[in-house]
């Protein structure tokens, strides 16, 4: 999962149909509103206190979880759920999201946005600090935004800066950085210049691959943000300790300028894979959360911490999917594809193995995506792109492997990231495969950082894959995952028509329309391309032991943690 997750101005009210009062105006100007937080009030000028009140019984308040190890805290080079969820605590952006997925202000206090759309000038909160005391100004920013598009860095995350004027060019060598549509104007002014309007730019730029880095610590150590003692950050909490493989600690930012928002003195993260040993850790009380990316409940227990309240359930902002590798046999075969998709049973593998009350999936945009007039993207669009039949299964295996002049499939292995919940479905779904298709598909795991490499370089036949929401909008579950372009398409499909359509819906100038090329797109991608397998759109089962607040997951299911609370 990306790893990764509303809209101003009265267009962007029409898009998604959230009222954000403090995000416009007569004149798209955005003045804070009062729980920001805007230089002027006590917490920026210094007049709170820096350390977090005690707990009721006096002691220091500690937040305690586990991840597995984030094989990177650069922001230009995050992708996945679990560094993120560490860099929301290290790192601010222009802007935040907040536990509904709407923009807040955040490193800009305000912002100002043309009539047409596509110049966005921002305000930067004066007397920021980097840890090692450099200030925080625009020029940080422009230079992260910069790097992140650059092809030497090769960020997966690139293509979200393409809305630049020229971004795209520069990704591609075909501009100079000084083209791309960015400039600090002043040490306290940024400007960012769109090739179209782009009415949720407010809440990408909360996007970690926006976030600003400094330039000289940067420039001066490559892996600056490999290690506790040279990462340099400007966010809410400070990395003290990071023990690789074991534990993070992190302890409140004393600089950071909103300290009443801040209550946890100390964060502490043990790295752990297992989710039976997260659930014993959390039964021995050695963490405090189980859920939301940070640690899973074990797939045998969470019939029973659901049934007897220990537990809660929700929907979420994200979809639970296996990628094919296109470019290699047998899956670069439509046909083959399809087999191997029509003959899963999705509701068995939701009640018999996962048991979290899950919604199969036949598309990729969850069910809590908004759409246009009051309504959901998928009530407007169903996924009914497809229909599960093992007999139509068989006969498309037989076509595919004559098309593809084989008498059987060769090997093909099933990856997956470890955890004993992937593992299961990946079981469970290679036997329905060999039941069904008469196939054997060897199962086999990678500790997540060889993973996300592995499946990144295509050395898969079929991977495990998660996605949730970088912000809340059809387009980042489509283009994100079956334009050619993107950077976390990683079984490379490619049909030049999907992204025709994807790319006219983002110059679209109506929301309908942009929803309606959207939903195009996604049913080529699977009714006629089977461009990946989906499986079921995600909940997320969560434990939290008592005493603490505004501790949760947030819409797209990942743990939102770092303006929680101890009593």
């Amino acid at each position: 999962m990306k790893g990764k997750k509303l809209l101003t101005t009265a267009l962007a009210f029409a898009l998604v149909g959230v009222s954000l009062a403090a995000c416009s105006g007569g004149n798209n100007n955005n003045t804070s509103s009062p729980s920001s937080s805007p230089s002027g009030s006590p917490s920026a000028s210094g007049s709170a206190s820096a350390s977090a009140s005690p707990t009721s019984s006096g002691t220091p308040k500690e937040f305690r979880f586990t991840l597995v190890e984030p094989p990177s805290l650069d922001p230009s080079l995050l992708k996945d759920a679990q560094s993120i969820i560490v860099g929301d605590g290290l790192y601010e952006g222009l802007t935040r999201l907040n536990n509904a997925g709407e923009p807040e202000p955040a490193a800009a206090t305000n912002w100002d946005i043309s009539d047409d759309g596509k110049t966005y000038t921002f305000h930067i909160r004066q007397g920021m600090k980097w840890s090692n005391g450099d200030p925080v100004t625009a020029h940080d920013f422009e230079f992260a935004w910069k790097r992140t598009l650059a092809k030497e860095t090769a960020s997966d995350y690139a293509y979200f800066l393409f809305y630049l004027v020229n971004g795209e060019k520069y990704n591609a060598g075909e501009a100079s950085a000084d083209d791309v549509g960015v400039k600090a104007l002043d040490d306290y002014t940024l400007e960012a210049k769109l090739t179209n309007p782009t009415p949720y730019f407010i809440s990408l730029v909360a996007h970690n691959s926006y976030w600003p880095e400094d330039q000289r610590v940067v420039e001066a150590k490559p892996d600056w943000a490999s290690e506790a003692s040279s990462i340099v950050t400007n966010g809410p909490f400070l990395l003290k300790e990071w023990e690789h493989g074991s534990t993070m600690v992190l302890e409140k930012n004393p600089d950071y300028y909103d300290q009443a928002k801040v209550h946890f003195d100390k964060v502490s993260i043990t790295m752990v894979e297992e989710s039976s040993t997260v659930f014993n850790m959390y039964q021995t009380d050695k963490i405090d959360w189980i859920g939301a990316q940070a640690g899973s409940v074990p797939a045998d227990q969470v019939e029973k911490v659901i049934a007897d309240g220990s537990a809660k359930v929700q929907p979420v902002a994200s979809v639970y999917y296996y990628e094919f590798n296109t470019t290699r046999k047998p899956f670069n075969n439509v046909k083959i594809r399809k087999a191997f998709s029509l003959s899963v049973n999705r509701q068995s593998l939701i009640d018999n193995v996962t048991k979290a009350q899950q919604t199969p999936a036949f598309g990729l945009v969850p069910p809590s995506i908004a759409g246009v007039d009051g309504k959901k993207f998928r009530e407007l669009y169903p996924d009914n792109y497809f229909t599960e039949n093992v007999d139509e299964a068989k006969k498309l295996l037989a076509e595919g492997l004559a098309e593809e002049g084989l008498s059987k499939l060769p090997a093909i292995t099933l990856l997956y990231n470890t955890d004993e919940t992937h593992k299961a479905v990946a079981e469970a779904v290679a036997d329905m495969w060999r039941k069904n298709l008469g196939v054997e598909v060897k199962v086999t795991n990678q500790e997540w950082g060889t993973f996300l490499n592995t499946r990144s370089a295509q050395q898969f036949d079929i991977a495990r894959s998660g996605w949730g929401a970088d912000f809340n909008h059809a387009i980042n579950f489509t283009y994100d995952l079956i334009h050619s372009k993107s950077g976390n398409n990683d079984g490379k499909y490619n049909n030049p028509e999907v992204d025709k359509l994807l790319d006219e819906s983002i110059t679209a100038t109506s929301e309908k329309d942009r929803l309606d090329k959207i939903a195009q797109a996604e049913k080529i991608a699977f009714a006629d391309d089977m461009a990946l397998l989906p499986l079921y759109y995600y909940t997320t089962v969560t434990m939290l032991k008592p005493g603490f607040t505004n501790v949760s997951s947030d819409y797209k299911g990942d743990l939102d943690w770092v303006f929680g609370d101890k009593q």
